[in-house]
């Protein structure tokens, strides 16, 4: 052995690993790592000049794009990390549509969706019966970033072209994968030529199969990994694998480097011996993007050390980590709850050149709070290297956090994870403070809720009245009616009555909600006995109507006459239905009596109760009622005509029943 790293990394290679005594015989094959840059496959198709193109919303592509700095792009954000799966569709959508170039930016920015490679190859591979849109991100990812393009990407378009009709497109393809050393795949081979057959497109069927007989496709980018890879995977590492990949005279690019380590990425070890030897044996001088393809492979748990190892020494060389390595690891790392070794690659990115963005943040500190087990250490690192870097904690990030803080049970925590954020510099607004509030008391945490309202007194910026409100409000959505009306004291002890009226009528509703309305009868008593509250008129009415429902009848005359008191109009509707219905003449008599300051109210009153029992068909209680009522009222020609006339169409209609 040539190399002393090589025995250190053998020893961790799998015992059992397949001997193959077949070696792979291959044509020799020389490569230029140094070709010459080509013209845009948008030229190809369309030879009129970019301003012709923008201005052509017809010709279908965005043929004008700023290139885009690498070394300038933020890592993605949390939904790069949670919603991958949906973001290829934002894009689909976004090219599906007729936009100019800097609409299209604007959109993709809107939307906070990163193009990079994988998602180049999400997005291709999912408009086979739309290649129109294909073109168009095609030609935007070509001339925006065309390092996102690869093999795999190129072969994806060419399969578009091919099946959807567009064959001198999809031959001028061709060449210019020719060029750059790609070569068709044969699934699009084979799915391009059946398209052509069924077209009776005889020449392009010639032409296709004559492409691969003649063998130029063997030389293909891919094909070279290929063999590169199966030599490297069948075997055990020895000095005849190291022949045999010499032997193919290979000259080695980064992006075919990248594409032996992926394809060897089931097999950390291997992958990480071919890494060394490459640049040992001086077959290749590793780069940014070959050591940040080499950390992709080691990214996991089971080769934590060595990822460290590698992540390390690719910062000492001068090279940092991409938005793909750190997304795509630290995502792994969560799926797998190695928490602490994510917060490391959080703290290694933030001291980088390319700092994660706030929305990374968010994310990881969503994970940390609903994991099996919050670690309060591993919280605070984060915000320390979040803030750290001149960052501000904002509400909407707070926000998040605490909603997956509750949503695992955890809201005993939230003063915690609140007091950590402070730590950091934060200070929720009035509004969040009244989200937080309504949580806790939602979520029946009550002494976290009062922790909460205390600690917020004691920083200097008192509970508005908006807040006390949501904790009110929060209390009663989970059931908690007295720690409400507890709350609600307090409330009125530390702000007064003045704008006490919404929140009071909210509880009683609460109340009257849980079949209480009784007991929030005698709590309106007390309210407007020891605090001079002044309820709503809506309060009373719910009240009133409320009691009669649920049997106290008592009471709600008791509220009408605390209405009146208060000023207000008297309430008759509901109570002339229940008498009228279900009641008596008492009862007539005794809500009369009370809907007015004087003895009794008005004839009309009267009238209107006779009415009602009449109109129930009541006559009998009507008659009762009539015995109770004064003098006045009993001797009154209106009243006496009414009963007269009622006599009348009983007698006729008793008369008919005897006929």
């Amino acid at each position: 052995m040539k190399y002393p790293w090589r025995v250190l990394l053998l020893r961790a290679q799998n015992r059992s690993a397949l001997h193959m005594s077949k070696h792979f015989s291959q044509p020799q094959v020389q490569f230029n790592p140094n070709l010459q840059s080509l013209r845009s496959f948008t030229s190809l198709l369309h030879p009129h000049s970019i301003r012709d193109s923008l201005s052509s919303p017809s010709s279908g592509f965005i043929d004008f794009v700023i290139p885009l700095n690498p070394m300038t792009r933020n890592f993605a954000s949390e939904p790069a990390l949670e919603q991958s799966e949906t973001d290829h569709a934002v894009i689909t959508d976004i090219f599906s549509k007729d936009m100019g170039f800097d609409d299209i930016k604007k959109e993709l920015s809107l939307n906070n969706v990163s193009v990079n490679h994988d998602m180049v190859l999400k997005v291709l591979q999912n408009l086979n019966s739309s290649p129109d849109v294909a073109r168009r991100f095609f030609n935007w990812v070509l001339e925006s970033d065309s390092e996102s393009l690869s093999s795999k990407s190129y072969n994806l378009m060419l399969g578009i072209l091919g099946v959807n009709g567009f064959v001198k497109e999809f031959w001028d393809l061709v060449e210019v994968m020719k060029k750059k050393g790609y070569g068709v795949s044969r699934g699009v081979r084979d799915k391009v030529l059946e398209s052509f057959e069924k077209g009776g497109m005889d020449n392009d069927v010639g032409k296709l199969k004559a492409l691969f007989a003649s063998g130029s496709t063997d030389n293909s980018t891919e094909k070279i990994c290929s063999r590169v890879s199966k030599i490297v995977k069948h075997n055990v590492w020895g000095d005849d694998v190291e022949k045999q990949i010499r032997d193919l005279n290979v000259a080695f690019s980064s992006e075919m480097v990248e594409w032996v380590l992926e394809n060897l990425g089931a097999e950390p070890d291997k992958a990480l011996i071919f890494f060394r030897w490459l640049e040992e044996s001086g077959q290749f001088k590793h780069d940014e993007s070959t050591y940040n393809a080499m950390a992709r492979v080691l990214g996991r748990e089971d080769t934590i050390d060595r990822f460290w190892k590698i992540v390390d020494e690719m910062r000492s060389r001068g090279y940092e980590m991409v938005v793909e390595t750190y997304v795509e690891v630290l995502g792994r790392f969560c799926k797998r709850k190695i928490m602490k070794d994510a917060v490391d690659l959080y703290e290694f990115a933030m001291a980088g050149t390319n700092k994660p963005s706030p929305q990374c943040c968010t994310f990881l500190l969503r994970k940390i709070v609903a994991g099996k087990k919050l670690d309060m250490s591993l919280f605070s690192r984060v915000v320390k290297a979040f803030t750290g870097s001149d960052n501000v904690l904002t509400n909407s990030m707070v926000d998040a956090i605490l909603k997956s803080l509750i949503s695992v049970g955890r809201s005993g925590e939230c003063n915690k994870v609140l007091k950590a954020l402070e730590e950091g510099g934060f200070v929720p607004s009035g509004n969040l403070q009244s989200k937080i509030a309504f949580r806790l008391g939602a979520g029946g945490n009550t002494d976290g809720a009062y922790e909460f309202m205390n600690n917020v007194e004691a920083s200097g910026s008192y509970p508005d009245h908006k807040t006390w409100v949501s904790l009110i409000e929060g209390q009663c959505a989970a059931g908690n009616l007295d720690k409400a009306f507890d709350s609600f004291q307090t409330m009125v002890k530390k702000e007064g009555v003045s704008n006490a009226g919404y929140t009071f009528e909210l509880l009683m509703n609460a109340y009257c909600q849980k079949n209480r309305a009784i007991d929030a009868t005698k709590i309106l008593c007390q309210v407007v006995d020891e605090n001079h509250l002044k309820p709503k008129h809506s309060t009373y009415k719910l009240l009133i109507t409320k009691l009669l429902v649920q049997g106290g009848f008592t009471d709600a005359v008791k509220t009408l006459g605390t209405m009146r008191d208060s000023g207000f109009p008297p309430f008759a509707d509901p109570f002339v239905e229940h008498v009228s219905k279900s009641g008596t003449g008492d009862d007539a008599i005794l809500f009369l009596k009370e809907m007015t300051s004087k003895k009794f109210p008005s004839k009309s009153v009267f009238l209107r109760m006779f009415n009602a029992f009449f109109k129930c068909g009541r006559h009998e209680e009507a008659q009762n009622f009539l015995s109770k009522c004064p003098r006045s009222i009993r001797n009154n020609a209106e009243v006496l005509n009414l009963f007269c006339s009622m006599k009348s169409t009983e007698g006729a209609s008793s008369g008919k029943l005897d006929a």
